[in-house]
């Protein structure tokens, strides 16, 4: 089965151990340290502002550019899964390339309990609380290095003995895209309305939530290709 979000969950297991050791182990000598950052961080930010409003910040501060590039990747990847799923016959929505690939309603299902998982993680980040001693990762890290692909994965590769992530296809394809619209518009109005400053609340001491969400589209965008893919098949319904 075609997927990428394992690969996601295993840089992003990487990259939680590395934060939480790094944490563990500076945290007596960066007391200090922390206090003159934030000073200086604090300075530096009245002074300059974040800089270009069309690109996202790398400051501990989650500003307008940030809402509006999350905002803007999140609506553009909903409306393109909306646009590439309308209209289509049940014979489209369930062809398969194979037998062991997915179809298009399987992708689609598979999306939306991805997002599930992660929506949960966020009210969990947002439960514990901002952490603002804990260690920044750059956004480059959140960003696809492969969007075209390139290299893919078998996602029960990483879920063994089990196979959870294998979605199943018995819901209609109509209705995976309701639930999956439904999540997507309530992370959508959360990030509209926020005041919170996302960059300080961590899921798991990996990514803050900023980056979390960077991750939404990210993968959104991956099983886009995937369903083009799909559509390009010699066999698939016309």
């Amino acid at each position: 089965m075609d997927s990428d979000e394992q690969a996601d969950q295993f840089r992003l297991t990487k990259i939680k151990n590395k934060a939480t050791v790094d944490f563990l182990q500076n945290q007596s000598s960066m007391k200090i340290t922390l206090v003159t950052l934030t000073l200086v961080l604090g300075l530096l930010t009245f002074a300059k502002g974040q800089g270009d409003i069309d690109k996202p910040s790398s400051t501990p501060i989650w500003t307008d550019a940030d809402r509006k590039y999350l905002l803007d990747n999140l609506i553009r990847s909903k409306e393109e899964i909306i646009a590439e799923t309308k209209n289509l016959t049940k014979e489209q929505w369930n062809f398969k390339e194979s037998p062991d690939r997915w179809s298009i309603n399987q992708i689609i299902e598979h999306i939306c309990f991805w997002e599930l998982i992660q929506m949960n993680e966020i009210s969990v980040a947002l439960q514990m609380g901002p952490f603002p001693q804990v260690p920044q990762n750059p956004d480059s890290i959140f960003i696809d290095a492969d969007p075209k692909r390139i290299n893919k994965n078998i996602t029960t590769d990483y879920t063994k003995p089990f196979t959870y992530s294998v979605p199943l296809g018995n819901n209609e394809g109509k209705n995976n895209i309701i639930w999956y619209t439904k999540m997507r518009d309530e992370s959508i109005e959360y990030l509209k309305s926020t005041n919170d400053n996302l960059r300080l609340y961590r899921v798991n001491f990996g990514p803050n939530i900023h980056q979390h969400y960077m991750m939404f589209f990210r993968h959104s965008f991956r099983h886009l290709g995937q369903i083009r893919e799909v559509k390009k098949h010699p066999k698939y319904p016309k």
